[in-house]
């Protein structure tokens, strides 16, 4: 692991306090998973905790939310209440990144995930997210995009209104103020 990803001892200490707060504080999301064998995980992979810390340091507020009993591995999703504020104003990607001239957002969201080691939810992470409250009320967050979407220069996001999780699309250059992504991560 480099020492651009590695935590200190304090750091690593003051992470795990913040995720266990918030672990017992939002049980609903996480039924029948012990925070002694999530902590013992986390420990294990310190490079992924410094993932974890990517995610808070953007404000994702990172929760468990899932184990996946095939791959043993505890599933993190961002879940702040609205899209990450250290992660707004980005376009989709790098391609879209480059094709803008003007106004160029100072980054994109593929970027960013990549630079974090995190994956961006796709739609189906997304819907599943909004079992465990009501998330981009006022915001938007990019989703992971097909393939044939993209080509096309097209990329999709998603939010939260009128109870209803809504899927639109947009150019993948396009970037607003309001609207950022959210991750996942397994451990």
């Amino acid at each position: 692991m480099s020492q651009k990803n590695k935590l200190s001892s304090e750091q690593q200490e003051s992470l795990l306090s913040v995720l266990e707060i918030r672990f017992e504080n939002n049980m609903h999301r996480h039924k029948n998973i012990e925070w002694e064998k999530v902590q013992l995980k986390l420990k294990a992979n310190l490079e992924k905790l410094w993932s974890l810390d990517e995610m808070e340091r953007t404000e994702g507020e990172p929760d468990v939310v899932g184990y996946d009993e095939e791959t043993k591995e505890y599933i993190f999703y961002d879940c702040a209440a609205e899209s990450p504020k250290g992660r707004r104003s980005i376009c989709y990607d790098h391609e879209a990144l480059e094709k803008r001239k003007e106004n160029k957002p100072k980054n994109s969201a593929v970027n960013m995930a990549s630079e974090m080691g995190i994956q961006i939810l796709n739609e189906t992470e997304y819907r599943e997210l909004q079992k465990y409250g009501k998330f981009d009320t006022k915001t938007s967050s990019w989703i992971l995009t097909p393939s044939n979407i993209r080509k096309l220069g097209g990329a999709i996001f998603s939010d939260f209104r009128y109870d209803t999780v809504f899927v639109y699309h947009n150019g993948a250059d396009s970037y607003y103020a309001a609207r950022g992504f959210r991750g996942s991560l397994r451990i």
